[in-house]
């Protein structure tokens, strides 16, 4: 402990109910350069170092992602000496998990030290599909309409130079300023509170300190949940000056979406949406990503029904009035077959090539469907044809 050399005069002790003058300043925090840490005595830092010594550890976590950053600026930081990457795309540092005030509603996984969905599991293998009641239903559109205003303003952010980063700062904060808990944040572990899919990352990208570059395409994937209910939606957006063929591939893949949306209603089964999206994708010589589905969703994030993208798939069930789940085509311009990184999230394409998405959650009608993520401005148009 030591005088800093401050003028103590106007400080008071930092202790938790101790209103003396300062008199001493914590000499780690002086090195680290971390504004504040005054006590009054030797007694009230020491009773006061447990907590204070996390100040030390979010400190040292910075820096050394600032040096990381710098290394992978070089191309010169690997987290995974001896991976055989498949495409350009390079990890960054992260930054720590953000936090969640304690006044949000969370789900049950949201505190679980793995991250583990108990609610999830007890229906795991259960295929029947839960038809929402009228005040369900309102609850999902309370929520779906939230991830909406979310993702929007996610999407405003995308520009040549922003980090997926603060990307994922933003909607985190979005997110909490409508009583909102990110529903992405610690299930089974995920460190961000969206997901960041660039280039030739499919799906479940973390969200990393890498500078979007001019020519990228990235998805931004955002579930909220709020008072009980998840919604679930995400777009692939343009960074700067796109080539035709990035164009050509999410222009595709948002058609893919739509035309498979047109086609919701009671009585359809559920394994036909994949047929009708292979069709438009493999007539523009694309491929549809077979590892990863649409799937139910309300209080539970992922439930029955399991919705493949792919053609003659084995989906069970038959849409019926009340039926909520989402709809989220991954395609890809070369190979459907997919690899995952060694942080056991990002997925890429095992060819390296571009691959895109869009999500939105839908409610089966009487008569057809309800978008209930659409975009409420533009007439609900992509923010890649603004």
């Amino acid at each position: 402990m030591a005088d800093g050399g401050i003028d103590m005069s106007m400080r008071t002790c930092e202790t938790t109910g101790c209103d003396k003058s300062a008199r001493l300043q914590c000499p780690t925090c002086i090195k680290l350069g971390i504004d504040g840490s005054f006590f009054c005595s030797q007694e009230c830092f020491k009773g006061n170092w447990s907590e204070h010594k996390k100040i030390h550890k979010k400190e040292k976590q910075k820096s050394s992602i600032v040096d990381d950053v710098a290394l992978a600026k070089q191309g010169k930081y690997n987290p995974w000496p001896g991976y055989i990457y498949t495409g350009k795309l390079r990890p960054f540092p992260t930054s720590p998990k953000r936090e969640v005030p304690d006044h949000i509603e969370r789900p049950d996984y949201a505190d679980h030290p793995e991250g583990y969905a108990a609610s999830e599991m007890t229906m795991r293998g259960n295929t029947q599909i839960k038809q929402l009641t009228k005040a369900e239903i309102e609850g999902m559109r309370t929520a779906c309409r939230l991830a909406r205003e979310v993702l929007d303003i996610g999407a405003k952010a995308v520009a040549v130079g922003v980090t997926a980063d603060e990307i994922d700062r933003i909607v985190h904060e979005a997110c909490v300023e409508r009583n909102c808990y990110p529903s992405p944040l610690n299930y089974y572990n995920f460190p961000k509170s969206c997901c960041t899919s660039v280039n030739e990352v499919i799906c479940h990208g973390i969200p990393d300190k890498r500078p979007l570059e001019n020519g990228d395409i990235v998805n931004i994937d955002v579930t909220v949940y709020h008072n009980g209910y998840h919604g679930d939606l995400n777009e692939t957006l343009f960074v700067g000056k796109i080539d035709e063929r990035s164009k050509r591939l999410v222009k595709v893949t948002h058609e893919c979406l739509m035309h498979a949306i047109e086609e919701v209603k009671p009585g359809v089964r559920y394994r036909e949406v994949g047929n009708i999206i292979q069709k438009h994708a493999q007539a523009h010589g694309y491929s549809v990503v077979k590892a990863y589905c649409g799937h139910g969703i309300h209080k539970l994030f992922h439930t029955a029904p399991s919705v493949p993208h792919y053609a003659k798939n084995k989906a069970v069930g038959v849409m019926k009035p009340g039926h909520c789940f989402t709809i989220e085509p991954m395609i890809s311009e070369g190979t459907w077959k997919d690899l995952t990184w060694p942080d056991n999230w990002t997925a890429v394409t095992q060819d390296g090539k571009r691959s895109a998405q869009f999500e939105h959650t839908l409610l089966v009608t009487d008569t057809g469907c309800e978008i209930m993520t659409r975009r409420l401005d533009k007439n609900g148009q992509p923010f890649f044809m603004d």
